[in-house]
């Protein structure tokens, strides 16, 4: 049976040889591009349309009409690509519709080479965007899908290519227009072969930018450019503002976010059998080594939970707003208010409605289980930058002779996703600072008492971050400083102070403080200086050249107008020269700075000690439950892994 998709839904392909058919109404131009695992295509090879040779395995049209057929063979298609998007655009300088939302919803159809219907989607609620992405098939362990996107581009054909990292997307764009306009006679068939060409023919180019945020979390997942942390984007990638009090994304604001050529190909995954998805497969992803790749596989993750949740959500309210529909139709009708035939429509409506949810959440559970099922297998495999503290990875623990690529923060998870949770990693070395929000909390459940408690709370949060940060760096690659005014964090702090493994012991009072800034801000000075110079080699012997991260407890308590403008310039300037910032506090302590420190909250990345669904994902914009990485206590494994962190310090020395 065909399934008809809705927005963000995706559908197992049993076929690999595909043939999808448009129907739009009006003349458009309809196109495809191969990417790799991020979407990226690299140069023009890896785009058919009008104007451009037909990549391998792909026939395209060459022509704007209103009936579009394309033929796909995904099993001959060059190991580097990982998804094929289907494109449509207005013909451009013609007297015809200037935006999708005055034209006929387009509908497409995916079929197998018998003509079966696999799937089918039809592109609602479009406005000003002149193209969209209409179908996505994309590969993930081993098994093709196809994913209904919809997602469309007012900027028209340039920004769409230029979004899939094409730097010569307005040229192509008009290569593609004016081909299509010269009335070119139809396409050329292409034998669709099963000979897999070589691989190098898709994966030369490189990515100057994009327009979609698939960012990074603090390094979130590798699309493109410069992020406004307090901005989210939409489909086309243009940033607007987010709206007071909701959530906030968590993507790094000045990581150059190029992707580098695919690595060689790895052997594809065994085909699964009768349909069947395939066995889920660590380290099944793009990438250099196994952390890599690891580190795609989690965000690859990620990204399905985003979108098939969105999916459930999206078919869940079309089954609303239909019931309303057909409620207010059987009452607009006077035969139908009273009696038992309004009652039979009524009926019939809800039975609809329900049938309709228990599509939705059919589908939901299924992608869920193959997640859950591929999260079982992940986890265990993960490294300790990437484990969570109760895994056994860290019960055989050494420290490591590398620094780690990313590093976990902790959890993310959904209503609808429980219990699994998908792992919030950070790229290293870290780019923004963080804060861990230590005010008042609603969450009664978790036994917080007052407002004393979740100071406590936050403040252990910051010591296992800090001491995982340790642990993932060679020794004396990674150092961490503490100021602690009032001596609230002692407590906390313990597993630090007894181990030994600070550079100095905390700082506090007004007098400690000022010094330890004096000192840290001297040490970008120079380091910045030293950079741009190119003299690295020349800094003055008393600058520790390791990473270092300073944990502020309790601010601005301690802190003098000096002393806090010091703290926003180790905010901005630390990071690019490896001084990463810290900061427990609760925002409503400084309130009397007034917007003075908005700037300073804003370059952070907000956590919290308790769960809280204050961070959204860079697909969807979904509202997700945070949770920290959490020392389970009486277990004593973050005092041995300090205990040989110290070890292997007094080793080097």
């Amino acid at each position: 049976m065909a399934a008809e998709l809705v927005r963000g839904q995706n559908h197992p392909l049993p076929r690999v040889r595909l043939e999808i058919r448009i129907s739009a109404g009006v003349p458009v131009l309809a196109g495809v591009t191969l990417g790799d695992e991020h979407g990226t295509v690299h140069g023009r090879e890896g785009v058919a349309g009008p104007g451009a040779p037909p990549p391998p395995a792909v026939e395209a049209p060459r022509l704007a009409a209103a009936e579009h057929r394309l033929a796909v063979d995904l099993a001959a298609l060059p190991e580097p690509v990982h998804r094929v998007d289907v494109f449509l655009a207005l013909p451009a300088g013609t007297a015809g519709p200037r935006r999708f939302g005055a034209v006929p919803a387009p509908h497409t159809t995916v079929n197998g080479p018998d003509g079966t219907e696999l799937a089918s989607y039809t592109l609602t609620g479009l406005d000003a965007e002149t193209a969209v992405i209409a179908l996505e098939l994309y590969r993930r362990q081993g098994v093709w899908k196809v994913r209904a996107m919809g997602q469309g581009y007012a900027g028209g054909l340039p920004t769409l290519l230029a979004d899939k990292g094409l730097t010569d997307a307005a040229d192509l764009a008009e290569a593609i227009q004016e081909a299509a306009a010269l009335s070119l006679p139809g396409p050329t068939p292409v034998p669709l072969t099963r000979t897999h060409p070589d691989p190098r023919t898709v994966g030369s180019g490189s990515r100057a930018g994009s327009a979609s945020q698939a960012a990074s979390a603090a390094g979130l997942p590798q699309p493109p450019g410069p992020y406004d942390p307090q901005s989210r984007h939409d489909d086309g990638g243009t940033p607007v503002p987010r709206q007071p009090g909701g959530p906030v994304d968590y993507t790094h604001p000045r990581r150059p976010h190029s992707i580098p050529s695919p690595p060689p190909p790895t052997p594809p995954a065994p085909a699964p059998a009768d349909g069947q998805p395939a066995q889920p497969v660590a380290g099944d992803a793009v990438g250099w080594s196994m952390e890599e790749r690891l580190y795609n596989q989690v965000w690859g993750m990620f990204e399905d939970l985003a979108r098939t949740v969105a999916a459930y959500r999206s078919a869940v309210e079309f089954a609303d707003s239909r019931l309303e529909k057909e409620l207010d139709q059987a009452l607009a009708d006077p035969r139908q208010r009273l009696g038992t035939a309004g009652d039979a429509a009524r009926e019939a409506a809800h039975a609809r409605r329900t049938q309709l949810a228990d599509q939705a959440r059919a589908a939901l559970d299924r992608d869920m289980a193959q997640l859950t099922a591929e999260a079982e297998v992940v986890e265990p495999a993960l490294p300790p930058a990437f484990a969570r503290w109760d895994t056994p990875v860290w019960h055989a623990y050494r420290v490591p002779v590398e620094p780690p690529m990313a590093l976990r923060l902790g959890d993310l998870h959904l209503p609808e996703s429980l219990p699994l949770r998908i792992p919030l990693l950070v790229r290293m070395p870290l780019e923004r600072g963080l804060w861990i929000d230590s005010g008042p909390t609603d969450a009664t459940d978790d036994g917080v008492p007052d407002s004393a408690e979740p100071r406590h709370l936050a403040m252990v949060a910051a010591v296992a971050l800090a001491a995982r940060l340790l642990a993932v760096h060679p020794p004396g690659a990674f150092a961490v400083q503490v100021i602690d005014p009032a001596g609230a964090g002692s407590q906390a702090l313990l597993p630090l102070t007894r181990s030994g493994v600070l550079a100095a012991p905390p700082a506090t009072g007004a007098v400690e403080v000022a010094q330890t800034l004096e000192r840290l801000t001297r040490r970008v000075d120079l380091v910045q200086m030293a950079v741009r110079g190119g003299a690295a080699e020349s800094l003055p012997a008393d600058v520790d050249t390791a990473q270092q991260l300073l944990i502020v407890n309790d601010f601005p308590h301690g802190f003098d107008d000096r002393s806090v403008t010091r703290l926003r310039y180790l905010a901005d300037e630390g990071p690019a020269v490896g001084v990463h910032l810290l900061l427990v506090a609760d925002r409503e302590d400084a309130a009397a700075y007034g917007p003075l420190l908005d700037p300073l909250w804003r370059s952070l990345l907000r956590l919290t000690p308790l769960p809280d669904d204050h961070l959204a994902d860079p697909w969807v914009g979904h509202a997700w439950t945070y949770e920290p990485s959490r020392v389970l206590p009486g277990t004593g494994i973050l005092q041995e892994v300090l205990t040989e962190v110290a070890r292997a310090r007094t080793k080097q020395w």
